[in-house]
Formats: structure tokens, C-alpha cells, sequence
């Protein structure tokens, strides 16, 4: 599938082939294959698995072979992608040692114990896919327990929201103070003023520090054990903490799309009348905003992960849910696999989401 293309002279959108705009015949750009990202992910999540997987007969052989193909079958701009070149050079190497693992295995074993080797797996994939059905009732059906992982879906959402939205506030709030400091502590000549800021700035550098040294999961227990140890509201501890650790990485987020912008939008403000507050507000907030949007929804899909260890604190989210059907079951494949193939939903539709956002900021800027 090919992308429509536009005229850099006149702006004329050319979804044919034609090398030269019809309007005013200026040259247009080469024609791009679809999502060359996503066919370099594909290489590249091939080439890895032939190479976790190389023991396993002929798995790593097929999964190589997979990745190798949909390098040939592309062009030249998905292959000079580094994330397609390294899928190549795993696939290879998963190949090799796929060839190699199954050739000693071969050689070592004998052609009896070989067949019996293989007659005892193939027994044991036929009797592990016609326990599927019985064990999908026993871990969802029997005494209703898929509503641990609808409860803990609900309870993961509601954490991500809710924390997301503080960590933007306390993000633009940080990312304010210590792009002010940068731009006006040439201008301030000392006093109050002067001093007021800077003490804000070391501790916004402070409060950065401390949060992104630390792993999120001490937080989150430092919260609730520590300095919340007579609530008994986790959800909100929960909150507060993932919307505390957010918060720092939405800062310098923020703080790079301010310092993004050129200087003369400072100027321009300021010539029009504005005050440093109200040119901030009303001209570089909103560029800033618009140029970091991607990178915001994509902190939003890395909260979304970062909730499931609010197990430690006994918060039954997701991944508490699939757990305590575990414990009752004893049965750990199921109800792991399921909140997996949960959390890899919600990331891919989120994902898509990011990706439409990032086309629309980009036609919007032609």
C-alpha cells in the first residue's frame, strides 16, 4: 500500500504514481511504503523470537526463515532501519543455532529415543490443548472468578486516569518553574524575587531527582507503609504515588518542548504587550503542548504497565486479580496469559491511538 503524497510546491495532495505534480509539475517526493516502522517491528520481533526459541525443534528454524522473508520481500527503506537490521542479524544468528541444536539433538540421541522423545511430545501438546477447555472453566467459569480480572481491569483504569492527571498538573507546574528560572534568571537582579524562584527550581531538581532515582515499586510502598500507614484507601495511595513518579518524567517532557520553542515567540509576546506570564500562557504553552502530545500519551501507556505492581500494596488491579485466580487455582498458565494478552490489547489500541494523533499534528503542521 502506497501513501498519499504531497506537493511541496503547491500543496496538492498526489495519490497516483506520477513522479511530477499535475498542477504545477514540480518533482514530488519518492513513494513510501505504509508503516516502514511497523514492518521493521515485525523483523525485528521474528528475529528475537528464532533466537529465544532456538532450542525448540524447528520452531527457531521457521520463526528465522519468517523474519528473513519479510526482509527480502521489502525495500530498501525499511531495510536501512535500524530496528530491521538488528531483526536480520538475530534471525541469522537464531537460524545457526537453531540448525546447530537440532542437528546435536539428532546426533546425540538415538533414532529409538528420539521417537519415543517425539511420541511423548506430541502426547503431551494433544493432551495440554484438550485440558484447554477444562482449565479456561476452572479458572474463569468456576465460582465466577474472571470478575478478578474484570474488578482489577476497572481498578488498573481507574488508577492510570486518575494518576495520569496528576502527574500532568504537577508536570506542567515543575516544567514552568524550571523553564522560568532558565529564561529569567539573567533578567531578575536579585531580591525576593530572585531567590523565591531559585529555591523553587532546586526544589523541582530535587524533587526530580529522588523520584526518577528510585524505582517506582519503593514508592509505592514507601507511600502506603510510610507516610499513608493509617489509610486504608489504597486506590488513593495508589494515585498518589503513580501520580507523584509520572509527574517527574511529564516535567522534563514538558520542560523540552518549552525549550523547544524559538525565542523570538518570547519576543513576539512581549512586543504585542504581553506580560512574561500571559506570553507563556496564551503562545508557548500551547506550541509546547502540541509538540510533546505524543510523547505524553505514551508516558499515559507506560503508567498503564507501571500499575501492576500495585499487588505490594495488596490493591487488587489486573495483575492482583490473574494472581489470586492463581492462588485458587494453582494453575499459573491461564490467568497470567489472559492479563498478559489484556495488557498487550490495551497497549496496542492505545499505541494505534498515539500513532493517528502523531499523522494529524503532522498534516495539520503543512
Amino acid at each position: 500500500m502506497i501513501r498519499s503524497r504531497f506537493c511541496k510546491n503547491c500543496g496538492l495532495k498526489v495519490t497516483g504514481e506520477d513522479s511530477v505534480c499535475p498542477s504545477c509539475k514540480a518533482a514530488l517526493p519518492p513513494l513510501v511504503p505504509e508503516n516502514p516502522a511497523g514492518k521493521a517491528q515485525k523483523i525485528f520481533l521474528f528475529g528475537l523470537l528464532s533466537l529465544i526459541l532456538f532450542w525448540f525443534p524447528l520452531a527457531g528454524i521457521v520463526l528465522s526463515v519468517i523474519a528473513l522473508c519479510f526482509w527480502t520481500s521489502n525495500n530498501g527503506i525499511v531495510r536501512n532501519i535500524a530496528k530491521a537490521k538488528t531483526g536480520r542479524i538475530l534471525a541469522i544468528i537464531g537460524l545457526i543455532c537453531s540448525i546447530i541444536s537440532n542437528a546435536f539433538t539428532i546426533l546425540v540421541m538415538s533414532v529409538g529415543n528420539l521417537s519415543i522423545w517425539a511420541e511423548e511430545t506430541w502426547e503431551g501438546i494433544v493432551g495440554w490443548a484438550l485440558d484447554i477447555p477444562a482449565d479456561f472453566e476452572n479458572n474463569f467459569i468456576t465460582d465466577d472468578r474472571y470478575q478478578y480480572i474484570f474488578k482489577g481491569l476497572g481498578i488498573t483504569f481507574e488508577v492510570t486516569i486518575f494518576a495520569a492527571l496528576l502527574g500532568i498538573a504537577l508536570g506542567v507546574i515543575v516544567a514552568l518553574i524550571r523553564s522560568s528560572y532558565d529564561t529569567l534568571k539573567e533578567e531578575l537582579r536579585g531580591g525576593f524575587g530572585k531567590k523565591f524562584l531559585s529555591f523553587l527550581n532546586k526544589l523541582c531538581g530535587l524533587y526530580l531527582t529522588v523520584i526518577r532515582g528510585t524505582p517506582v515499586v519503593v514508592q509505592l510502598m514507601i507511600a502506603y507503609f510510610v507516610i499513608f500507614v493509617s489509610s486504608n484507601n489504597k486506590v488513593l495511595v495508589a494515585v498518589l504515588a503513580f501520580g507523584f513518579n509520572s509527574g517527574a518524567y511529564v516535567a522534563e517532557i514538558i520542560r523540552g518542548g518549552i525549550m523547544s520553542i524559538d525565542k523570538g515567540q518570547f519576543e513576539a509576546g512581549r512586543s504585542l504587550g504581553f506580560g512574561y506570564v500571559r506570553t507563556m500562557a496564551f503562545i508557548i504553552v500551547p506550541q509546547a503542548f502540541k509538540t510533546v502530545l505524543p510523547a505524553l500519551a505514551n508516558e499515559f501507556i507506560v503508567l498503564i504497565k507501571e500499575t501492576s505492581v500495585s499487588g505490594y500494596i495488596g490493591l487488587q488491579e489486573l495483575t492482583k486479580g490473574g494472581d489470586i485466580i492463581r492462588s485458587r487455582t494453582y494453575s499459573a498458565f491461564m490467568p497470567l496469559i489472559a492479563v498478559a494478552v489484556i495488557y498487550l490489547v490495551i497497549v496496542i489500541f492505545f499505541s494505534k491511538l498515539v500513532s493517528m494523533l502523531e499523522r494529524r499534528l503532522k498534516k495539520s503542521e503543512r
